[in-house]
C-alpha cells in the first residue's frame, strides 16, 4: 500500500492571522514511530472551521497558524510507524481531535478529556482538510463493519452530543435544548432514545428546526418562543429539568436559565463568539447547576458512539449537503448560511 502513496497532497490551509482558507498542493505528512498515515475520505464542517475560516475573537485567542484546519472525518489506514501493533493498514479509522499528553495527572487518573496540556487536532496541529493526515495510533478508532461512510464521518460530533446528552441521567426528565445544528439535533435524537418525558429544542433557523421532525422532539421557534411558552410547549410548568445549550448564543443561554426548573440542570457546549453576561446571583438562588462540556470523554465516548449506532441509532438525518474539496468555499459558505446541517467535503 506504501507504493500508493504520492509526494504531495492537496489541503486547505490558513496561512496566518486573515480571513479565508487557501487550497493549496503541500508534502505528504510521514508518521513518526507512534503514528499511523490515513488517506482521508469524508471530512465533516463543524463551527469550530467557520471559526477558523472567518478568524473572529474566538479563533485570534486560539488558533496557531499556519495551519491544516479539520478535525472531523473518516479515512483509511495506509502506513503504519514501526510502533505501532494494535492497528493495520486498509482499516476504515475516525480520529479523536483531543490530542493528550498521557503523563499528566489527569490523564494518569484515566481523564484523558482533562488533560493538562491537550492540544486540537486542526486548531494547534495541522488538521485533517487534506487528503492525508498522520495522527498517533492512540487517537485512532476503528470503525465496526457495517458502518456506512457518512456516518462514520460525524463520530466526531455525534460523540459530542452523546457526552452532553449522558452527562445527567435524563430517563423520565424533560430538556430543553438551545441550539438545533447537528449536534444539538443528535442530542436530542439521544435524549428521546434515552427515555426523556420531553424534548424541546430551539433555533432561530427553520431550516434546522425542520430537521428536527426526523426524530421524536418537539421543535419551537427562537426568539419568538420564550421562557413561559417553551416551559407550555414541553409540559413542564415549573420549568425543564435538564438544558443542553448548544448553540454559544448568549441570548440562548440567557433563555435556558430563566426556562429550566430550580435546580435544574445545565450542559454547556456551545462556544460563544462575543462575551455573554449572566446573572449569577439569579444562579446561585435558583441553585442552578451548569456543567461545562467539551469534545468527548476518551475513548468511553467513542465507545458509547459505537454501540448506539450498532443498535439502530441513525444520525444521518443531521447529513443534509456534500461538496468535492475543491467546492470549500460554497461548502463553508453553506455552513454558514443556517440553511443546512452537516455538511461534508468529499477527498476520496
Amino acid at each position: 500500500m506504501n507504493n500508493e502513496i504520492p509526494e504531495t497532497m492537496s489541503a486547505l490551509f490558513k496561512p496566518g492571522p486573515v480571513a479565508g482558507l487557501q487550497l493549496i498542493e503541500t508534502p505528504v505528512p510521514r508518521p513518526g514511530d507512534d503514528d499511523v498515515l490515513i488517506r482521508v475520505l469524508l471530512t465533516g464542517l463543524c463551527g469550530t472551521d467557520l471559526h477558523i475560516a472567518a478568524w473572529d475573537d474566538w479563533a485570534r485567542r486560539s488558533v496557531r497558524t499556519p495551519l491544516i484546519p479539520g478535525h472531523e472525518c473518516v479515512g483509511q489506514i495506509v502506513e503504519v510507524g514501526i510502533g505501532v501493533t494494535e492497528l493495520r493498514e486498509g482499516q476504515f479509522v475516525g480520529v479523536e481531535g483531543h490530542l493528550t499528553c498521557g503523563r499528566c495527572q489527569q490523564c494518569r487518573a484515566g481523564a484523558r478529556h482533562l488533560c493538562l496540556r491537550n492540544t486540537n487536532l486542526g486548531v494547534h496541529t495541522d488538521g485533517v482538510f487534506a487528503q492525508y493526515v498522520a495522527v498517533p495510533a492512540a487517537n485512532v478508532w476503528v470503525h465496526g463493519k457495517g458502518v456506512p461512510l457518512e456516518v462514520a464521518s460525524i463520530f466526531d460530533p455525534l460523540g459530542n452530543a452523546v457526552h452532553a446528552a449522558t452527562t445527567h441521567p435524563i430517563s423520565g426528565l424533560s430538556v430543553l435544548i438551545t441550539g438545533a445544528g447537528p449536534i444539538g439535533l443528535m442530542a436530542a435524537q439521544i435524549c428521546a432514545r434515552m427515555g426523556a418525558r420531553s424534548v424541546v429544542i430551539t433555533d432561530i433557523s427553520s431550516f434546522r428546526l425542520g430537521l428536527a421532525e426526523h426524530i421524536d422532539v418537539t421543535p419551537a421557534a427562537a426568539p419568538q418562543s420564550g421562557p413561559d411558552e417553551l416551559r407550555t410547549v414541553g409540559d413542564t410548568p415549573l420549568g425543564f429539568d435538564i438544558g443542553l445549550e448548544m448553540s454559544g448564543a448568549p441570548e440562548a443561554l440567557q433563555t435556558m436559565l430563566d426556562a429550566v426548573s430550580p435546580g435544574g440542570r445545565i450542559v454547556a457546549l456551545g462556544l460563544p463568539s462575543r462575551d455573554t453576561p449572566v446573572d449569577w446571583a439569579d444562579i446561585s438562588t435558583r441553585m442552578l447547576n451548569i456543567q461545562g462540556v467539551s469534545g468527548r470523554r476518551i475513548p468511553e465516548t467513542w465507545r458509547s458512539v459505537a454501540a448506539l449506532v450498532a443498535n439502530g441509532l441513525d444520525p444521518s438525518f443531521v447529513i443534509t449537503h456534500k461538496f468535492r474539496y475543491d467546492q470549500y468555499d460554497e461548502a463553508f459558505a453553506t455552513a454558514a448560511g443556517g440553511q443546512a446541517g452537516k455538511v461534508l467535503l468529499d477527498w476520496a
